[in-house]
């Protein structure tokens, strides 16, 4: 049983020529960057929309404060008002804190940038101000919702969980100054 010379190296030389599943070699590499952005680009799109939806239902409903539609606001009653514009956001009024605040006119003091959200782990939530100005007071209105990525294991989903273990935060801010007879104190 002596081997020929040089037959122990067609087989590997044979393998080395055939390129059959060199297409799913690029396949297998390529494929879960293309599915990442994917993924990516489906959870920014819906981001992007409760964003959207957010700002403009507190938009609306600031319209429908500063013209005193409502002349008992309540924190409560503007956070239904706000959710129910919204539709997209799940949880709305559970996830949402709201802060209404006057900006008082010789220094024009701005709230802080950073907005107060509600925080998912305490059981005591975070207090943020909630009170009407009088005629002609700059008022500034906030609300925070904490919303989880619907697909967390995506690129973009995995970094919303690691930016905050509650959420992400949608942030909308609303300004408007009470009119003379509707709405103030």
């Amino acid at each position: 049983m002596s081997a020929r010379p040089g037959c122990s190296g067609r087989p590997l030389a044979r393998l080395r020529r055939d390129e059959r599943g060199s297409a799913s070699i690029e396949f297998v590499l390529l494929f879960p960057i293309f599915m990442s952005l994917f993924l990516s680009s489906i959870e920014m799109g819906v981001v992007m929309i409760r964003q959207v939806m957010l700002e403009r239902a507190l938009d609306i409903a600031v319209r429908e404060l500063r013209l005193g539609a409502w002349p008992n606001m309540t924190q409560d009653l503007l956070k239904q008002r706000i959710c129910a514009r919204a539709g997209i956001i799940p949880n709305c009024e559970d996830e949402m804190l709201l802060e209404l605040r006057p900006v008082r006119a010789p220094d024009y003091t701005l709230p802080d940038p950073a907005a107060t959200c509600r925080d998912r782990s305490a059981n005591i939530q975070p207090v943020v101000t909630f009170r009407d100005g009088p005629e002609n007071e700059l008022m500034i209105v906030r609300a925070c919702v904490l919303i989880d990525p619907i697909i967390p294991g995506s690129g973009l989903g995995m970094k919303m969980q690691e930016n905050t273990r509650d959420g992400f935060a949608l942030v909308a801010t609303s300004a408007y100054v009470n009119e003379p007879g509707a709405g103030g104190n």
